[in-house]
């Protein structure tokens, strides 16, 4: 009962994550499932795209409703993005639990450490690069696919200093973005775990999914209140703390 109301509660801050800051749905959502509800490391990464999925589909209406949205980039990182995510979950059946951890952790950190250090503020005096965020936008979707990650932790980074989009906008852009990768990824996940025969538990995704656009709805309502500067301070400092956490975790089992 307290693993499942543990589990409830952190459904809940999934939502709050990507309401808030348009990232770190993932970054919960594997932990919740592997760690909280004992599901094996790529079920969890299969389970985890789908939820992220929902919860940033349904975060994403309240931005877009508020002209918050910016479609040119979503479609400049979401279009490659799926492709890149159909790749990556290709991929994800030649690399271990262990690895696909690993691989999470050192990506967080990495993101983490770019957005600490330059904390820049879009302000329309540097013309974005398109091709750069093209690929970018490839490279995390393939990201998304192999690990299980909407990517909204590295697409936010780069929509904020690449393209030039205010931290306002880039979360619900972020949001859009995570939605088209997820559920590629998610598409191509759900075949490698059937050729496994592995199966996902639907119910308990599904609730999760919805508690969390519950708490998606409370993210947003806060962000509203919260300067870009304070927003990109928490985003880092959350990176750090979780991206330690999983490769604490992490590391050991892929050192056996």
């Amino acid at each position: 009962m307290l693993t499942l109301l543990a589990a409830l509660l952190g459904a809940l801050a999934i939502g709050l994550s990507l309401g808030l800051l348009g990232s770190g749905g993932s970054i919960l959502t594997v932990p919740v499932l592997h760690y909280l509800l004992q599901q094996p490391e790529q079920v969890a990464i299969g389970g985890s795209l789908l939820v992220v999925g929902l919860i940033a589909a349904a975060a994403c209406v309240p931005y877009a409703t508020a002209r918050q949205v910016d479609w040119r980039n979503v479609l400049r990182f979401g279009l490659p993005g799926m492709l890149g995510a159909w790749l990556g979950a290709s991929l994800a059946r030649w690399v271990p639990g262990p690895a696909q951890l690993a691989l999470f952790a050192v990506v967080m950190l990495a993101a983490a450490w770019r957005m600490l250090r330059s904390a820049p503020v879009a302000s329309g005096d540097h013309r974005s690069h398109p091709f750069a965020i093209i690929a970018g936008g490839t490279a995390v979707g393939a990201l998304s696919g192999l690990v299980g990650v909407g990517g909204g932790f590295l697409i936010v980074p780069a929509l904020v200093l690449l393209a030039d989009v205010p931290m306002s906008s880039a979360v619900g852009t972020s949001l859009a973005v995570i939605a088209m990768n997820s559920f590629a990824g998610f598409g191509k996940y759900l075949h490698v775990l059937e050729a496994k025969g592995i199966a996902l538990d639907w119910h308990t995704l599904l609730l999760i999914a919805a508690i969390g656009m519950v708490g998606s709805l409370a993210g947003n309502r806060l962000g509203r209140r919260l300067p870009q500067s304070a927003l990109r301070r928490l985003f880092g400092t959350f990176l750090v703390v979780m991206g330690l956490f999983v490769a604490a975790d992490a590391g050991p089992r892929l050192m056996q």
